[in-house]
């Protein structure tokens, strides 16, 4: 008997519960009542039980020929929060975009016997995995169909919940027109590369946010995909970005990265960073994301602010980008923002940079939670400030 087959598998899933509970990801007794239910590691039977109820914890599913995730199960915490920000109740039907099986379950098990769950993926191979485990899990009730999202959706019927498991650049027209008047649409929406779950009803003929978290999944496949380019500076150390008017010259732009480097300190305190960088990536006139690895940032040619991506202003052959440093007299957050530049037009650039970090800290730190709103249709020629132009609309991101 293996390990999975002798494992009290019920006291995992309670202590998993508990966990989500004390990190606020389950505030509700029917999503902690989901979770009890499903068997989390009948989704992942190849991943020891350890990975299976990780609360920060992916489950891979399928990967691409280089080994990166093409599809995953999500971490019990993401999901918990995406579920919540859902508030699904008996008797809904019920939309799932990106497949994995196990979310499926969990949404059944909110729905109930009077509800509906369809459950899409582009990929075969991953709906017949999870039709698979839903089956052998004892929820075959939910629907599952192999089909591209973009366009798909607008055969399938009117939804109270459409929630979406893969990173979406845009929000199709067919989306939110099958969402029901009173409806939720909950999606990871990418801004210039930035992911955050949204939830969104809807406001006239607009979608307006209820809330947003911090989030991070595989990106849409297929009509949907989000628009992408990418350019090395040197090995380890790459922009991309997915505006189309942003300048994106390699040679020129790595040529600045090995020159001098200039840094100004804004005198604003380093405070709420994922909040901080929602507000300059939706703000800069140019903007793209600085990725490095760790061994080129152990050399110090680029700061530790980009391991993870950060956003950064763009010129033809000049860049700037933010770092942070220890400044107690900045407040309670002990740290001031700072920019690093490269280029010819560093200064320029800093400045501009600096000037949008201390507009965050005057006028928006600490001052409650952004609204985004998606627009659909043609977008103004010239969007309004905090605004990003989308293939079907535009989104706006505002401090109030």
């Amino acid at each position: 008997m293996t390990q999975l087959e002798t494992a009290d598998h019920g006291a995992l899933r309670a202590e998993m519960v508990r966990a989500l509970y004390k990190e606020d990801a389950i505030v509700s007794e029917a999503v902690a009542a989901a979770f009890t239910a499903v068997p989390r590691h009948r989704f992942a039977p190849e991943a020891t039980l350890e990975a299976a109820y990780n609360l920060h914890g992916i489950l891979p599913v399928k990967k691409d020929e280089h080994g990166l995730n093409m599809s995953v199960i999500s971490a019990p915490h993401l999901q918990g929060t995406m579920l919540e920000q859902a508030g699904i109740k008996p008797g809904m039907r019920v939309l799932e975009i990106g497949s994995g099986g196990y979310n499926a379950a969990l949404i059944q098990e909110l729905v109930g016997p009077g509800g509906e769950v369809i459950s899409l993926d582009i990929d075969r191979d991953v709906i017949d995995r999870a039709r698979q485990n839903l089956d052998d899990t004892g929820y075959g009730q939910v629907k599952t169909i192999v089909a591209d999202a973009e366009t798909a959706v607008a055969d399938l019927g009117q939804f109270d919940r459409i929630i979406a498991t893969v990173a979406t650049w845009d929000i199709p027209p067919s989306w939110i027109a099958a969402l029901a008047e009173d409806g939720r649409l909950v999606t990871p929406l990418t801004v210039c590369g930035t992911t955050r779950s949204v939830a969104f009803e809807r406001d006239g003929e607009d979608l307006v946010s209820l809330s947003y978290k911090l989030c991070h999944f595989v990106p849409m496949q297929g009509d949907g995909a989000a628009p992408d380019r990418k350019v090395m500076l040197r090995e380890g150390v790459a922009l991309q970005t997915d505006n189309e008017q942003v300048p994106m010259d390699a040679k020129a732009l790595g040529r600045a990265l090995e020159g001098e480097r200039l840094e100004k300190w804004s005198g604003a305190a380093y405070d709420l960073p994922d909040e901080l960088e929602w507000f300059i990536t939706l703000n800069l006139k140019s903007p793209a994301r600085l990725h490095a690895g760790q061994d080129v940032i152990d050399t110090g040619l680029v700061e530790p602010s980009a391991r993870l991506g950060v956003a950064t202003l763009v010129g033809e052959d000049s860049f700037a980008y933010r770092t942070r440093r220890a400044n107690p007299d900045t407040g309670t957050a002990g740290f001031e923002s700072g920019v690093v530049a490269h280029g010819p037009q560093a200064e320029l650039l800093a400045e501009q940079y600096a000037e949008l970090l201390r507009e965050w800290a005057a006028d928006y730190q600490r001052r409650g939670a952004a609204v985004i709103r998606y627009v659909p249709g043609a977008a103004p020629a010239m969007l309004p400030q905090g605004a990003a132009r989308k293939r079907h609309g535009y989104v706006t991101v505002a401090w109030v």
